[in-house]
């Protein structure tokens, strides 16, 4: 039930956001009269990217705009060059979701010099004032129910941390991956796990056998699969070819799982008894199948409908000169400013509420699932 409340509260959210915001002209495909939004995408290599452009691009048309969705694959230039077209081309507000926060100074600029509102889409913009407003999801909650599934996992602990009655004693060794640390959220996701993790780790409850506890060491360019299946055969090889296992594996994000999962199916690990505990993010496809399989324990489900409606809702808003609802003014400094925020929670989902939190949500469905 928890879970459902805390997707209710996200839509009632985005609902209050887009409540009153009038956009004028109709919906339907992107040819709306109320002006043009550019709308810009890290990389369609994520599913979760291509559903959140989706569904920005259908906020905004329900609203009347026309929309100028891009992606960028990961390319920094190319971000940049999509941005600054959006802006030739007369758009009248930006929502970015930045492949690297710290590298739009200059572009961004340009836009404010032309008196176009920004708005930062799940990832913060650093390093300048020209961002007004920031969509995301509690980001260091998000780290926090990361640590709680491992714990739960493990058994010793319920999903919001409480210790459980009986809990085995350990030590139990886990390892540990971070986002990419061109990221902000990256630090985020990884402070709030470690705020959970560190005094298990403190007390030998958790060992991290290869010492490699820094984000910096842990951390994982682009948020990317491969690279993190690289880094976990190097770990296995380096740490545990003395007989010793791996016990669980604190990943950030379901395409870093997925890698760490054929890490250690191809050092032998088989689904089980012994089958790690792997955390994740972002509700993909593959990794929720992957969790009613056994092989990742959990996710954490970010609603993108809701989130695209709480970014579309605060262009909108800025554009008819009301002022955008926020509920955070003080978390998401951006070196320069404070950038305001609306934040959405997110629900940890494991095998058990999977069909509560993502089928009965409308997110998935059974047969996107197999179900």
């Amino acid at each position: 039930m928890k879970a459902k409340k805390f997707v209710f509260a996200a839509v009632a959210a985005g609902a209050l956001l887009l409540s009153g915001c009038a956009g004028g002209g109709a919906a339907g495909d992107g040819g709306g009269d109320s002006g043009l939004i550019g709308v810009a995408m890290p990389t369609k290599s994520s599913e979760r990217w291509i559903a959140d452009g989706n569904a920005v691009k259908a906020a905004l048309e329900d609203e009347g705009y026309s929309v100028d969705l891009q992606y960028a694959e990961d390319d920094i230039p190319t971000q940049v060059s999509q941005i600054e077209n959006m802006i030739t081309k007369g758009a009248e507000a930006l929502i970015v979701a930045s492949i690297d926060g710290t590298t739009l100074s200059e572009v961004l600029q340009t836009a404010a010099d032309a008196d176009i509102p920004v708005i930062a889409y799940d990832r913060l913009i650093k390093g300048t004032e020209n961002v007004d407003y920031y969509a995301t999801f509690d980001n260091f909650l998000v780290g926090q129910q990361q640590a709680w599934t491992v714990l739960n996992g493990l058994g010793l602990t319920d999903l919001e941390g409480n210790p459980t009655d009986g809990a085995p004693a350990g030590p139990f060794n886990i390892e540990l991956f971070a986002g990419s640390l061109d990221d902000n959220n990256a630090f985020f996701f990884f402070d709030g796990a470690m705020d959970v993790l560190q005094p298990y780790i403190d007390e030998g409850t958790l060992v991290v056998k290869s010492g490699q506890t820094d984000i910096e060491q842990v951390a994982t360019l682009r948020w990317d699969g491969e690279t993190a299946q690289s880094r976990m055969e190097d770990i296995l090889t380096a740490n545990y070819s003395d007989g010793t296992e791996v016990d669980a594996v604190l990943s950030p994000y379901d395409g870093i799982s997925r890698g760490i999962i054929s890490a250690l199916t191809d050092a032998g690990y088989s689904v089980g008894e012994d089958w790690p505990i792997i955390s994740g993010q972002d509700a993909e496809v593959d990794s929720v199948k992957a969790i009613l399989s056994g092989e990742q324990y959990a996710t954490i489900f970010k609603d993108t409908r809701e989130l695209a409606k709480v970014a579309a809702g605060m262009a909108v808003a800025l554009l008819n000169d009301e002022e955008p609802e926020v509920n955070d003014t003080e978390t998401y400094d951006n070196d320069v400013k404070v950038v305001p925020s609306y934040l959405l929670a997110p629900v940890p989902v494991i095998k058990d509420n999977v069909e509560e939190a993502l089928v009965d949500t409308g997110y998935w469905t059974e047969e996107d699932l197999g179900l």
